[in-house]
């Protein structure tokens, strides 16, 4: 099964410590058919770069451009975000209203993929898997 990998998981790949779980990590192994990352997955982790806590602290764990040098040497797929995707309705709607998981979703839509996620939202959405 090829595979579009949800935002956490492109942090994760990209060496932001601690962000895989055992069942995960072994989800990731068996299913290495061809891994997939999205525009919209860095543009997700540049805004959240950008955005702080009322702490101060970044809300995302590594910026965009460093997971990008990171991610170079991996075998993965990367995704363009077309207009196509843009303007493309899900054949099954979301029940909430993110629109990177639409994006995202889109593109795994459109593609013939499923998408990598832990976000309990997206659970019975046909086109999300879990580990």
């Amino acid at each position: 099964m090829s595979i579009l990998l949800d935002t956490h998981y492109v942090y994760a790949l990209a060496g932001a410590p601690g962000r895989l779980r055992d069942a995960e990590r072994a989800f990731l192994t068996a299913n290495d058919d061809g891994f997939y990352v999205s525009a919209v997955a860095v543009w997700e982790m540049r805004l959240k770069w950008n955005a702080l806590f009322a702490s101060g602290q970044r809300k995302g764990p590594i910026g965009p451009e460093q997971a990008m040098r990171a991610l170079r040497g991996q075998p993965l797929n990367f995704l363009p975000l077309e207009p196509a995707h843009a303007a493309m309705s899900l054949d099954t709607p979301l029940a909430h209203k993110d629109p990177f998981d639409e994006l995202l979703l889109v593109q795994a839509q459109a593609y013939g993929l499923k998408m990598f996620t832990r976000d309990a939202r997206l659970k019975h959405h046909p086109l999300a898997v879990f580990a």
